[in-house]
């Protein structure tokens, strides 16, 4: 199940630009639909999810700048966003020319995307990296052309002014680049539905092909018994076997055998050649002249700079390839050019542009891919891309989304952003690229496991912090009720536990948590790193909102929870300058205790990290890792106790002190904070001992 990247594949969004092999070993896998609280959208997302069969879940801790000696944490991998998505029916333009809609792409196709080379952005061949599904509301995107785009509001589309979200604001917290009328999106246009590969569409394909590179003859001669025997026969010679193959499989559905042979041509390229008789059908239809135009393509066409010609010497096959063409709307021009002495050469040439180059490569489907390749040709068009129309559907819908090597992918004929994952904690044992995003394991059975680890004669109660990892309210929570059995477990035994979350899913336990604080057993911190909404869309996609985090805080602490804000991680240069404003926004919560830790740049996460920042904010990715080094001793990464989660120099001590000042201000941090009660434990009776009497 490990996805495999070679290099480098660069691609949009705080995602993973490669991805290490993972250390699990495979598993059954099984498909579940996650979901987000009432305040978070997408509402549901489709997710890999394996089980992880653990023994033990509870996980000991010796590190001097960690204050919990236990911890527990329900899952593996942190679960990514999808907020570039379209309708799974969007067609896709896809690597050998033809298209396929977006919900049937596969980890591994190869599709088109879009790089930037000079003064131009062109069209290269990309892979897709994952894919992935959510239900959200609609838009309906309607373009001059007719093209109609059904997406969710966060989609991006490139346009004459760079890439915009479907919807936005002018101003206010919601303010981003967005699509008005009249913005021209970038691309080719719609693309066109196929002909039906139908019987007449396969007769004319084989006539195209034979016509155009067979060698065609009569034959006859004297049988043993004295009968005279007539027969036409057929040879197809071609470099490219696609075509052979075709023809060899539709010419079995008519149980005309073929016979392959490597064929001997003073070419230096191999050919291969099949043999058998055919026969020149006649009446052609719109199904007959589209396979017949595939077939002449694939014999005698090709496609180079832009350019997509058919030669031939015979008038009457070049007749029938410019009747054919102007049966779908084409427009051709015909090139004479000397061949042999009185011979000439013709050259059909189909003008428009690669817009009615695509038209031609999706409704005929020739076979051979290689002479469909759009590599390195401009994203240009004369296709009418206005935008007229943006449609609130007023309803939510399963949209999907991939993620590609270039950040972006060719949809029903305009250039899109795809979706990005974000780097993560490598020490989770998975991947710190995509797997870590998109497999995610959750600990089977934890509760009746920490039931069971508790319930053991030498267990010392110690408090157990839930998120030390990764976050215990993970969308896919909602539900697997991972976190809900172990608070259970432990709201039952009065064991004293400590959450880390930046989800609201956690007001869901709102039920135990009340009850747990009452005994002095339970605390809550919620993780804040910007108020920047954008910022945080581009961080953290998946997780609750800046405001929602807040309401969070308010809620807990008017239930009687205690709770703390994390301000974390702060990145020097991007996020630092939000400290003071994060913790008064905590403390107008009724927040009463705060924290913050630095980032951190783990050896498997700072290329990743790198890679994200060079794509995001390339401005000041310098800046950034320029002090980030200084904080971190002239490294990346300071693993030493005691610095690495504060930093060193002047600048780590200028955000110590700004975060003291902050707190005193505030009054945060200013009263004694009770610890967690674990005299009140209680442990489980072990199935099949013996009851104790309360004498």
């Amino acid at each position: 199940m490990r996805r495999t990247i070679i290099g480098r594949q660069s691609f949009t969004g705080r995602g993973a630009l490669s991805n290490p092999p993972g250390r699990f070993d495979k598993q059954q896998l099984s498909q579940v639909d996650d979901g987000w609280y009432q305040e978070e959208l997408p509402d549901s997302v489709a997710t890999t999810l394996e089980p992880d069969r653990a023994r033990e879940v509870i996980s000991t801790n010796d590190s001097p700048d960690i204050p919990f000696e236990q911890s527990v944490n329900p899952y593996r991998g942190c679960e990514t966003a999808c907020v570039y998505c379209g309708a799974g029916d969007t067609p896709v333009l896809m690597a050998y020319g033809g298209t396929k809609e977006l919900a049937k792409l596969q980890q591994g196709d190869q599709i088109y995307g879009t790089v930037r080379e000079g003064g131009y952005r062109c069209y290269v061949r990309t892979m897709v990296l994952a894919r992935w599904c959510v239900v959200k509301p609609a838009y309906r995107i309607r373009l001059e052309d007719g093209t109609e785009l059904t997406v969710g509001c966060d989609h991006r589309f490139l346009t004459e002014r760079g890439w915009k979200f479907v919807t936005g604001t002018e101003n206010g917290a919601s303010r981003r680049p967005h699509l008005t009328r009249n913005n021209e999106l970038l691309g080719t246009g719609a693309f066109s539905e196929p002909v039906q590969q139908d019987m007449r569409y396969r007769a004319g394909y084989l006539c195209g092909l034979i016509r155009g590179d067979g060698t065609i003859g009569s034959y006859s001669g004297i049988r043993a018994n004295g009968n005279r025997w007539e027969s036409s026969q057929f040879r197809l010679a071609l470099s490219d076997t696609e075509a052979l193959e075709r023809a060899r499989k539709w010419l079995s559905h008519q149980y005309v055998e073929t016979r392959p042979y490597r064929f001997r041509a003073q070419s230096q390229r191999l050919m291969y050649a099949i043999g058998t008789t055919i026969a020149w059908p006649d009446r052609p239809d719109p199904e007959w002249q589209a396979g017949f135009l595939a077939g002449i393509f694939d014999a005698e066409g090709s496609y180079s700079r832009g350019i997509l010609r058919i030669c031939n010497t015979d008038y009457q096959i070049i007749n029938r390839i410019r009747d054919a063409l102007r049966t779908f709307g084409f427009s051709s021009a015909v090139e004479h050019r000397p061949h042999e002495p009185g011979k000439c050469v013709d050259f059909v040439r189909v003008v428009g542009g690669m817009r009615e180059h695509l038209r031609f490569f999706h409704l005929m489907g020739p076979a051979i891919s290689r002479k469909c390749d759009i590599t390195r040709q401009a994203v240009k068009s004369t296709a009418r891309l206005r935008v007229v129309d943006i449609e609130p559907l007023g309803k939510a819908m399963r949209l999907y989304d991939i993620t590609t090597g270039t950040g972006d992918y060719i949809s029903n004929g305009v250039v899109s952003h795809n979706c990005y994952a974000r780097p993560s904690h490598a020490y989770m044992g998975l991947s710190p690229g995509l797997d870590f995003e998109t497999r995610l394991f959750y600990k089977a059975d934890a509760g009746s496991v920490l039931e069971g680890q508790l319930a053991r004669p030498g267990y010392v109660c110690k408090s157990i912090t839930l998120g030390a990892n990764t976050d215990p309210y993970q969308p896919v929570e909602r539900r697997m009720k991972v976190t809900r059995s172990i608070l259970e477990v432990l709201a039952r035994t009065r064991h004293p536990v400590a959450i880390i979350t930046k989800h609201a899913l956690v007001l869901r336990d709102l039920d135990l948590l009340t009850d747990m604080a009452r005994e002095g057993l339970v605390s809550v911190a919620v993780s804040v790193t910007t108020l920047d909404v954008e910022l945080k869309r581009v961080m953290e996609p998946r997780a609750a909102s800046p405001q929602a985090r807040l309401r969070t805080l308010a809620t807990l602490n008017a239930a009687g929870i205690p709770t703390a804000v994390m301000v974390a991680p702060v990145i020097p240069a991007l996020t630092d300058h939000e400290l003071e404003s994060i913790l008064e926004a905590a403390a107008d919560a009724g927040t009463r205790w705060a924290g913050y830790v630095l980032l951190r740049l783990p050896y498997e996460i700072k290329d990743l990290f790198r890679e994200w920042l060079a794509e995001h904010y390339p401005d000041r990715a310098a800046h950034v890792m320029s002090l980030i080094r200084e904080m971190r001793g002239g490294r990346d990464n300071d693993p030493r106790f005691g610095t690495r989660m504060r930093g060193v120099g002047p600048y780590a001590g200028l955000l110590s002190n700004r975060f003291r000042l902050a707190c005193r201000r505030l009054n945060l941090n200013s009263g004694g904070r009770e610890p967690l009660k674990t005299g009140l434990f209680r442990p489980p009776t072990p199935a099949g001992s013996q009851l104790h009497l309360s004498l």
